[in-house]
Parts: C-alpha cells; structure tokens; sequence
C-alpha cells in the first residue's frame, strides 16, 4: 500500500504537477470556465499567484504586503499581459516549495496573510490549494493530471480536518458524494466540493 508523501514532498510534487497544467494554457483559454466556482482560468491563473506568494510567505512567517482586495493581479503578474500569466507561475511555485521544503517551516506559529497561524494547520492548507487548483487549471484547458498516489493520500489528510472550516469559509463548495472505495485524490476533490468528472 503506497504511503502518502511527507508534507515537504507532497508541497514539490504539488508545484510541479500544477506547472503541467499551466504550460498547457492557451491564450485562447482565459476565458474558459473552470470547475471552481465563478473563477475563468484568468483569475484561477491570478489565484494560484496570490496561492504562490501566500505560501512562500507563510512559510518563512512574513506577512502580505498586500491581498487579493487591492483588485489588482499578484505584483509578480501586474504589469504582464494576462497572456504570460501561466508563464510566470511555474517558478513562484517552485519557490513556495522551495520554502516549505524546511522542517522548521512546518513547526511554531507563523503568519496567514496577516493572522498569526499555526504553520501545521497552514502548510497542509497551501499543499491542498496547489494540487486542488491545479486540477482546476488542467480540467479547464483539457490537460492531463496524474496526482500519484502518496500526493492524493497526503492531500486527503490535508483536507479532511479543514473540510468545514473549509466550506464556511467560502474557499469549498458543498461537498460533492465520492464511492468511498474511490482514489483518495478524488475523496479530496469531493470533500472540496468538485465533482472528480468534471469536464469542459
């Protein structure tokens, strides 16, 4: 039986599975619906670059200098034609993996935008956003996205104690009912309220 990835692991494997989603955006693509929620991939792009900043932020316990509520794209992204957005993504990904790949990244207390926070409850947290979106992402481009099996058993375990804090929050929809006999990636997509068949 495969175990699931230690979080560190699972947090470089979740960014470079997402980068194979984002190098088969299109630009013709901006405007394709997602399975998440009201996001088009333009502003699922613009989320996972908010995702990226706000983990590798998270993970060295820095604040945001500012949020989503500026209205404007991640600094990384602002000034780029949203055409090079799915470009620019792969190495802030890459560098939030970068941060988490510490031990210590996952012990104490640390800062969530800019509540303190405990880096085990957030590091899960960012490991479930990256994997989630990035099946978002490929589903919406009609990518291929194989989650390994030790990164689906380690998201599961991420979601399942966040599940309802989770949905009361508004970052889940309402949960969507998975065989429980199904991989565990798709537990996790039903506990985070997508459908594991949805298509364009």
């Amino acid at each position: 039986m495969t175990p699931p990835l230690s979080p560190p692991a699972a947090v470089r494997v979740a960014a470079s599975l997402a980068t194979t989603a984002l190098v088969a955006v299109r630009p013709e693509q901006l405007t394709a619906p997602t399975p998440c929620g009201d996001f088009d991939v333009r502003a699922l792009l613009d989320h996972l670059g908010w995702a990226a900043l706000l983990s590798q932020r998270s993970a060295t316990g820095l604040p945001l200098e500012r949020d989503r509520s500026s209205l404007r794209p991640a600094p990384f992204l602002d000034g780029l034609p949203a055409e090079e957005w799915a470009g620019a993504l792969p190495v802030e990904l890459d560098t939030a993996a970068d941060a988490w790949a510490d031990p210590a990244a996952w012990e104490g207390e640390t800062v969530f935008g800019t509540a303190p926070m405990p880096a085990g409850v957030v590091g899960p947290l960012m490991l479930a956003e990256f994997v989630l979106h990035g099946w978002d992402l490929a589903r919406a481009v009609g990518a291929p996205y194989d989650v390994p099996a030790g990164l689906g058993k380690a998201v599961l375990a991420a979601i399942e104690p966040l599940a309802e804090l989770g949905r009361d929050s508004g970052w889940y929809g309402p949960a969507v009912a998975v065989p429980t006999e199904a991989a565990a990636f798709d537990r996790a997509l039903g506990l985070a309220g997508r459908d594991p068949g949805w298509r364009a």
